[in-house]
């Protein structure tokens, strides 16, 4: 007779989450099809080792596993560095930071005057349909990303926004970077996502932009120069087509 406990419940539970974030993981990185080998090498080896017992195939699979680990670890080291980087950055306090959320912010009747900065140049940028890509940094350090820019170390202002942006202006490809409230760098070169994911009417600006949100945790703001749509990146995800109003708010939970 099988025997099945809470122990039991629990370790299948841990799997399963397991086996979906890396789903996850590798959906992000357009490396599904290597999830779904990994998955069927893994049922199958299952399979061999604890149905069937078949010692000598098994033996052999057991030697592929232990191979296999250190040479998936240095084909996908983004990936797993990407997973620590999102456990190591979670926010302890994520829940009750999110039930007194909405208390602090209306008890608290001073504005950011950097975020009403970012959002003004953002939204004139976007009714003129001018093109820009701004990073914000959180709490990994985007030093190297800074140095393949022109340093500014400027306060943030809308006009200084718009002026970096400007289509004549020699700063205005590549992106801006904006930490501590400052404005860093700018004309900055990020690295490009291949996930195949992407709908094909985002261009090169979403394509960057999610490639530095897969490799950090910074939020990335985009203009699209085509349509004038603002688009937010971060956690290797889209929200598109936001309005002036949902970029305030989201950038108050942040900054």
């Amino acid at each position: 007779m099988i025997e099945f406990g809470l122990k039991d419940a629990i370790d299948i539970l841990c799997v399963a989450f397991l086996l979906y974030y890396m789903y996850k993981l590798m959906k992000t990185s357009g490396s599904l099809n290597v999830f779904y080998g990994l998955l069927i090498f893994i049922i199958t080896w299952i399979v061999v080792s604890q149905v069937f017992r078949m010692k000598l195939l098994g033996s052999i699979f057991d030697k592929l596993v232990s191979v296999g680990v250190l040479a998936l670890i240095i084909l996908f080291q983004e990936d797993i560095r990407r997973f620590f980087l999102t456990i190591g950055t979670n926010n302890r306090f994520a829940i009750i930071t999110r039930l007194f959320s909405r208390k602090r912010s209306q008890e608290n009747d001073m504005e950011n005057p950097a975020i009403m900065q970012i959002v003004r140049a953002v939204a004139h940028m976007s009714n003129n349909k001018v093109g820009a890509l701004i990073i914000i940094e959180q709490n990994m350090s985007l030093r190297d990303i800074v140095a393949t820019g022109e340093t500014i170390d400027a306060n943030i202002n809308a006009q200084l926004i718009k002026n970096i942006f400007f289509k004549n202006s020699p700063l205005h490809d590549g992106a801006m970077i904006i930490s501590h409230d400052r404005i860093v760098a700018a004309s900055c070169i990020l690295p490009v996502s291949h996930n195949t994911n992407i709908p094909k009417e985002l261009g090169l600006r979403h394509r960057a932009a999610l490639g530095i949100t897969q490799h950090s945790d910074a939020l990335a703001i985009i203009v699209s120069e085509e349509t004038g749509k603002i688009t937010l990146a971060q956690h290797a995800e889209f929200k598109i087509n936001i309005n002036q109003e949902e970029l305030e708010r989201f950038l108050n939970t942040i900054m």
